[in-house]
């Protein structure tokens, strides 16, 4: 049986979100989705999340090709997998020969677990949303403030 995970923030849900999950199950039988914790969040990447890790998980729990949901409370994908014991991982093709990538595949090679790129989604992601978002706060600070 081939059971796969497939782990991101999945705060500011997109299409590329969307489109990750959905190609990772025609990859597998079972598809776990770990999502990272607020906690990790800050401690990882610096970002303060927007959606809180409950909600994220509700979100992504609904999803009809997702079987369950795993909530990452630790840097280490080592540790997802000896909580979860999948065979397979899902990662945006954008990671592939990067040293993020080349260090996953070495550490997942390790434990027998497969590293599989899948098509990341060029025209979308949470840190663009964000700095649309941004813009978009900006611009109606400044219309607000000349109103006044």
């Amino acid at each position: 049986m081939r059971i796969g995970y497939a782990a991101g923030a999945f705060d500011l849900f997109h299409v590329g979100h969307l489109n990750l999950l959905r190609h990772a199950k025609q990859h597998c039988d079972v598809l776990i989705a770990g999502v990272v914790s607020d906690e990790m969040l800050r401690e990882v990447k610096g970002i303060e999340p927007v959606i809180p890790t409950g909600e994220r998980a509700e979100i992504v729990r609904h999803l009809r090709f997702v079987d369950r949901v795993y909530v990452e409370t630790s840097p280490s994908k080592l540790d997802a997998w000896r909580d979860m014991h999948f065979t397979h991982f899902f990662k945006g093709d954008d990671w592939r020969g990067t040293p993020k990538g080349l260090l996953l595949e070495e550490q997942f090679a390790e434990v027998g677990v497969e590293v599989a790129y899948l098509p990341y989604t060029v025209h979308t992601s949470s840190t663009a949303l964000r700095r649309a978002l941004a813009a978009i706060t900006a611009s109606a600070e400044l219309q607000t403030a000349g109103a006044s």
